[in-house]
């Protein structure tokens, strides 16, 4: 089940949240308890993910530092009638327990966070922090290979070659995106925070390169793609080249 709301975003959202319901489901099975979770969703903003996962059972508190974004995930929340169970906060990664308890939380989402605060390592410990014993964390993150490929065929080849040595994975000033990672530099970093590495996916590996008007025109175009993207998600080779990459990882 992918998010119905929009068909072009949910090319965007499809393969991740397909292994976040699978994992919320294996989850909530072993925890014995009335089948909801609680889940912490940092950075998630108007509620992409938190939205759906509420309307899975599930009580989601929200972190985000966007006063705007957290009146839209209101909004979104009660036009979903789940308002009960999603609650929105206003803090960063970084001040993460300003505003939520350690250790309370079976599933915590990071997604696009590491790409924009400071300390990636230290935003991940938070992160791994808020989760209880044998919690599950997903995270999302800007590729590097999926930039450099984009670049390369808009014919910016020297900011593909820049962002391809950046350290950052930038391809020069204009750069919107502060940080980039590699598979092994993002699996690193989740490693070193204390989990036991479950499954790393491509994301948005053919999306972003296929012209939108023939996905919005082409009868049955939508649906081939979602099954390639999904088909591609798993293999390690298509993972240099993903916008985005997403781990799924456990706490001992």
């Amino acid at each position: 089940m992918s998010d119905p709301q929009r068909p072009r975003a949910s090319l965007r959202t499809a393969v991740v949240w397909e292994v976040l319901k699978d994992a919320l489901d294996r989850r909530a099975k072993a925890t014995g308890r009335d089948g909801a979770l609680d889940v912490l969703d940092t950075g998630g903003g108007s509620g992409n993910f938190a939205v759906p996962v509420a309307r899975l059972g599930h009580r989601v508190t929200v972190v985000d530092p966007s006063p705007n974004a957290l009146f839209a995930l209101e909004r979104r929340a009660a036009e979903a009638g789940v308002a009960e169970r999603v609650r929105g906060v206003q803090g960063d990664a970084h001040g993460l327990f300003d505003v939520v308890e350690r250790g309370g939380y079976d599933t915590v989402l990071c997604h696009g966070v590491l790409e924009y605060v400071d300390d990636p390592a230290e935003g991940l410990r938070n992160a791994v922090a808020a989760l209880r014993p044998a919690g599950t964390l997903s995270v999302l993150a800007a590729g590097l290979g999926g930039a450099v490929l984009a670049r390369a065929l808009a014919g910016h080849f020297t900011e593909a070659r820049q962002a391809l040595t950046d350290p950052e994975g930038r391809w020069g000033a204009g750069d919107p995106m502060p940080r980039r990672f590699t598979a092994d530099q993002l699996t690193e970093l989740v490693a070193e925070a204390g989990l036991e590495v479950g499954a790393v996916h491509g994301v948005r590996v053919f999306a972003d390169l296929v012209p939108g008007v023939l996905v919005d025109t082409e009868p049955g175009a939508m649906d081939a793609l979602l099954q390639l993207e999904a088909a591609a998600a798993e293999l390690p080779a298509f993972h240099s080249v993903a916008t985005q990459l997403h781990v799924l990882a456990e706490r001992d």
